[in-house]
Order: structure tokens, then sequence, then C-alpha cells
């Protein structure tokens, strides 16, 4: 699939960044970049997202890949699985993200990050006192804000690049182990 807006042009420095980075120059930047400020106020925000600590980035790359796979964002799930790769996450448990709550692989914690990230990407979110609260007893104060926040814009991401038309690139192609599928959900019928 094309992208529904086209690619512009990015800084060379950045492109020659992105390129060492990932193989090739993203295609939501590509697109973001048709409004250059809103393009880097979102790498900036991205980039200092990338520096906090207080949640385990495996468990951020789990919550990211659960949001893309009920959002339907391939773009999110292709590049998040490439970055497990990269933090060493085992693949054969990355790849199990989409069908996380089939899988038997992921540890309750784990269960628990996936659930919420879920819960926050639900319209209307349907978070829960006791999920919260089990998530600020493992996690503490400033590793549940974090994890809120990162899901959020992880909502922010998936939401925009499938509104955008931008899908898979093919980074996962160097993963060994296919991605899982996620599995049907009922839809809800519409009124008539």
């Amino acid at each position: 699939m094309t992208p529904r807006i086209p690619k512009a042009e990015i800084p060379a420095e950045l492109k020659e960044n992105l390129i060492q980075q990932f193989g090739s120059a993203p295609e939501p930047v590509e697109v973001a970049f048709n409004h250059p400020g809103a393009a880097a106020a979102s790498l900036d925000f991205a980039g200092r997202m990338s520096t906090w600590e207080a949640v385990d980035a495996g468990l951020k790359t789990y919550a990211h890949m659960a949001v893309a796979a009920q959002v339907g964002c391939g773009w999110c799930l292709d590049v998040n699985y490439f970055a497990a790769l990269n933090q060493n996450l085992d693949p054969a448990k990355a790849s199990q993200v989409p069908r996380w709550r089939e899988s038997e692989v992921f540890t309750p914690l784990e269960r628990e990050v996936m659930e919420y990230a879920e819960a926050m990407t639900t319209t209307p979110t349907t978070v829960t006192d006791e999920l919260s609260a089990s998530l600020l007893d493992q996690l503490g104060p400033a590793g549940l804000v974090e994890l809120t926040v990162f899901v959020g814009f992880a909502n922010l991401s998936t939401r925009v690049n499938t509104a955008h038309g931008v899908t898979s690139q093919g980074y996962s192609d160097a993963c060994a182990i296919p991605l899982a599928t996620r599995p049907e959900q009922p839809q809800v019928a519409s009124p008539a």
C-alpha cells in the first residue's frame, strides 16, 4: 500500500542517521515531514522517551506491539519486532505479542503490561483500579507514569500511521521467526 500522503524530503543529516539505524528512511518520518514542525516535535518527544529508564525497555516494546496489534498498525508491529531483536529479547517470545492472551510464554508482569496497553487503547478506555494498583506495586509511581505516557504515544503513532496509510516496510524480515497474527475479535454490530 502506498501512503495516503506523499513522502516529503527529510533533512539530509537526519536521513543519513535513519538509514544507518534502520537501513532505510522510515515512511512515517517521510510522510510527517510534509509538516516539519509536527515531524520534529514527534521525533523530539520520541527521542526524549528513549532516555527514560523507570520501566524496562522490553516491557515498553511489548506494550507498543500490543497497541499496534490492537489498532492494526503493521508498520509499528514490524519496526518494534525488529527493535525487540536489537534489545536482545527472545524473538520467539516477541513474535507472540499479537496473540499474547493465548500464548504461555509471557511472565505475569509482561501480561499485565500488555493488558494495560490494550485497556488504554480501547475506546473508551477500560483500565481498572485493580490493574493500575498491581502495576503501581510492581513498577512504582514513576514507572506507571512512564508506561502510561509511553502507551499514549504508541496510540498516537499507531493511529497516525494507519490514518496515513503507512504499512510495514519489512524491517522484521531480518527476524527468523514470523510474527503471530492477532486472533479475530468479535465485531460489534452497527446500529441499523
